[in-house]
């Protein structure tokens, strides 16, 4: 949910670990109207739903912090 946009980002040319990291936290604040299906989340249910996947949250951040080494 936040790797794709990361990697689409730097294979559409952007280039930057920046941008990719801007692309991973889109993506992962787009899990937020998602119903979780897998992991620990997924026990939750219909709960689950207006709450951000947190697989996604720690990919967009690891992905920020590898754009801030880079820099």
């Amino acid at each position: 949910d936040a790797l794709l946009p990361a990697v689409e980002a730097l294979g559409a040319g952007a280039g930057s670990f920046a941008a990719a990291g801007e692309a991973a936290e889109k993506g992962a604040l787009a899990t937020v109207p998602m119903l979780a299906r897998k992991g620990r989340a997924s026990y939750l249910g219909e709960r689950s739903v207006g709450h951000q996947d947190p697989g996604a949250t720690s990919s967009a951040l690891l992905i920020a912090a590898l754009a801030e080494a880079a820099r």
